[in-house]
C-alpha cells in the first residue's frame, strides 16, 4: 500500500515556512462567555443602582438647584445664585477660614508626618511602641475625642490650670482667636498617624541598591533624601496630601461638637454655613455653596495630579 502522504522538498519546505499564517477571526461571543458576562452584570448591577441614586443623581439635582430661583417654581437665573453667594459676608468668612486652616493644617501634617516616617524608618528604640502611639487616635471614637479636648482646653481645664501654675492667665480657648490652634492641634493629632504609615510604606518600597550606590559616591543622608528618596516618594506624598485636604474639609464635626453651630469667628468655616444654610432650608444658597466647594476641589487635586505625574515623568528617564 503506497503512503499518500507526500514529503516536500526543501524548497517547498522553506516556502511554507515563509507564508503568514492565517488567522482565524470569530465574530462574537461564545455562549460560555455571553453567560458570564451577564452574571458579572447582575452581580454589579446593585453596586450601580447604588451609586447612581446615592451619588450620581444627587449630584445633578445639586447643579440644578443651584441655577434655579425656588424648588417650587423652578424658574431658571443662571448664575444669579453664585453672584448673590459671593456677596454673602457669612460666606466669605467661612470660605477665608477654611482656606487659610487648609493651608495651614495640610502641608504640617504632610511635613510632621514624613518627618516623623523617616525618623521611625531608620533604627530608633522602641520604634513600634512610637507607631501605636501615633496610630491610638485612629481608633478613638469622636465623641472621646472631642471630651479629651474639652478636659484640656477648657477654661477651666489641665492646660489653663497649668498656665496658672505657671504665673500665665486662663485664656478662653474656644472663644477667641486662639481657637484656630485648638482646631489644628486636634487635626494634626488625629491625622498625623495615618500618613505616617503610609510614607513608612512607601519608604521600604525604595531600591536599596539606588542608596548603597549613593553612599559610595559620597552622598550624604540630606542629599540622598532629596535627591533620591522624594522622587520615589513623589506620588505618596500626593496622595497624602489630597487625603489630608479632604480630610481638613471634614473636620467640621470636631469643630460642631466643641462650639455648636455658631463658633468663634476664626473657627467658622464652609460646613458650619452649610449646615445653616440646610437648617433654614435655603436650597438655593446651599447648593450654590457645595458647586463651589466642589469646584475648588477638582482644581486643587487635578493640580496635585499634574505635579505628581510630572514628576513621574522625571523619575522614569
Amino acid at each position: 500500500m503506497k503512503n499518500k502522504s507526500a514529503v516536500l522538498s526543501p524548497e517547498k519546505t522553506a516556502e511554507a515556512e515563509s507564508k503568514p499564517e492565517k488567522k482565524s477571526f470569530r465574530i462574537g461571543l461564545s455562549k460560555r462567555e455571553r453567560r458570564e458576562r451577564f452574571l458579572t452584570s447582575f452581580y454589579m448591577l446593585p453596586s450601580v443602582a447604588g451609586v447612581l441614586t446615592f451619588f450620581i443623581l444627587p449630584f445633578f439635582v445639586v447643579i440644578y438647584y443651584s441655577l434655579i430661583d425656588d424648588t417650587s417654581t423652578g424658574v431658571f437665573v443662571g448664575v444669579d445664585n453664585y453672584l448673590r453667594l459671593f456677596e454673602n459676608s457669612a460666606f466669605k468668612l467661612a470660605l477665608k477660614n477654611t482656606g487659610v486652616f487648609s493651608l495651614t493644617a495640610v502641608p504640617l501634617v504632610v511635613v510632621l508626618s514624613l518627618a516623623l516616617a523617616v525618623l521611625l524608618d531608620a533604627n530608633v528604640p522602641y520604634k513600634s511602641t512610637f507607631r501605636t502611639i501615633f496610630l491610638s487616635p485612629m481608633i478613638v471614637p469622636a465623641a472621646s475625642v472631642i471630651l479629651i479636648w474639652q478636659v484640656l482646653f477648657d477654661f477651666n481645664g489641665v492646660v489653663n490650670s497649668a498656665a496658672s501654675l505657671l504665673g500665665f492667665e486662663p485664656v478662653e480657648w474656644f472663644k477667641s482667636d486662639y481657637g484656630y490652634l485648638v482646631v489644628v492641634l486636634l487635626f494634626l493629632w488625629k491625622n498625623i498617624g495615618y500618613n505616617m504609615i503610609m510614607f513608612m510604606s512607601a519608604l521600604t518600597n525604595i531600591p536599596r541598591d539606588i542608596i548603597e550606590v549613593a553612599m559610595l559616591d559620597g552622598a550624604g543622608p540630606v542629599r540622598r533624601f532629596f535627591i533620591i528618596k522624594m522622587r520615589y516618594l513623589s506620588s505618596t506624598i500626593s496622595f497624602v496630601t489630597i487625603m489630608s485636604l479632604i480630610n481638613s474639609f471634614k473636620v467640621f464635626r470636631e469643630v460642631y461638637l466643641l462650639t455648636g453651630d455658631y463658633p468663634f469667628e476664626t473657627m467658622y468655616t464652609l460646613q458650619h454655613f452649610m449646615n445653616n444654610t440646610f437648617a433654614h432650608l435655603e436650597y438655593q444658597k446651599l447648593s450654590s455653596a457645595a458647586m463651589v466647594l466642589c469646584l475648588i476641589m477638582i482644581v486643587i487635586i487635578g493640580l496635585l495630579l499634574f505635579i505628581d505625574d510630572r514628576a513621574g515623568r522625571g523619575l522614569d528617564e
